[in-house]
């Protein structure tokens, strides 16, 4: 009888992956036995390289180079879209550069990413592609108008694909944090100006927003759950998770909208 020929690893591309949560992903596609490739936009600069994880450069707001990031990974079997900015400003205080910055990097980076995935997936008859999103793209919350619009984006894009590419054995969906404690907080970009009529409550949201996320959850919890939807034989379109999420996703399907709107105003101390 002949030996057993043990498949290959599948290969898994996840960008952002550095720190937080897109470190956290990758460590864990290690520990269970996948090929895994990191991005950052300067592989060595890392200064806590996931072992076991090869890293790539790829800055998302530059086509070359999201191209050049594909090119090298080659054959990928699981696409994780974590990286990304979070952006926070007033709506009439935004610059139309930062807006179009986060889109470029949230959005559009990520899905040429995925568009140059997806034949090779589609081809081999199994892919797997997870958007890293917020759950303030389903809890929108005041001065973070462009983050919460582009993670809606993302998640638009997911659910609208979903069905494009299952015949094809691709699953697609979104992953949706609330709170986590992964020191955001100081990489956060902040448009709001001295003298500006919101800076007050600006002010209140952040303080409130920052000492939620110093409360939050650990960057592990997300990557368990990220790692379920991948391996999930159906992956559902959406996982949310931290901030009570089952409660709370609850009491949207309850409650009127303009209901849930000020009770996550609430939340982050605005009256």
């Amino acid at each position: 009888m002949s030996p057993a020929v043990s498949s290959p690893p599948r290969t898994a591309l996840v960008t952002g992956a550095s720190s937080g949560i897109g470190a956290a992903v990758a460590a864990a596609l290690v520990e269970r036995g996948y090929r895994v490739f990191g991005t950052s936009r300067d592989p060595g600069a890392v200064t806590a390289p996931v072992p076991g994880v090869e890293y790539l450069a790829l800055d998302l707001t530059d086509y070359a180079s999201v191209e050049a990031c594909a090119e090298a990974a080659g054959e990928v079997d699981v696409l994780v879209n974590n990286a990304g900015e979070s952006q926070n400003g007033p709506i009439e205080e935004l610059p139309m550069d930062a807006v179009e910055r986060v889109f470029r990097l949230n959005v559009f980076g990520a899905v040429r990413l995925t568009q140059l995935v997806l034949p090779g997936m589609r081809s081999r008859g199994y892919g797997r592609v997870v958007m890293v999103g917020s759950m303030l793209a389903s809890f929108p919350l005041a001065y973070r108008s462009s983050y919460v619009a582009s993670k809606a984006a993302v998640k638009g894009f997911a659910d609208a694909a979903r069905r494009e590419l299952s015949p094809f054995g691709v699953g697609v969906t979104t992953v949706e944090p609330g709170s986590i404690n992964t020191g955001i907080s100081e990489r956060r970009t902040q448009y709001v100006g001295e003298g500006s009529p919101f800076r007050e409550e600006y002010r209140t949201m952040v303080d409130t927003l920052n000492a939620n996320e110093a409360k939050g959850i650990p960057a592990e919890r997300v990557a368990a759950t990220v790692v379920g939807a991948i391996e999930a034989k159906r992956p559902r379109p959406l996982y949310a998770v931290g901030s009570n999420a089952p409660v709370v996703f609850a009491l949207r399907r309850l409650l009127p909208r303009a209901v849930m709107l000020r009770i996550v105003a609430r939340k982050h101390g605005l009256r």
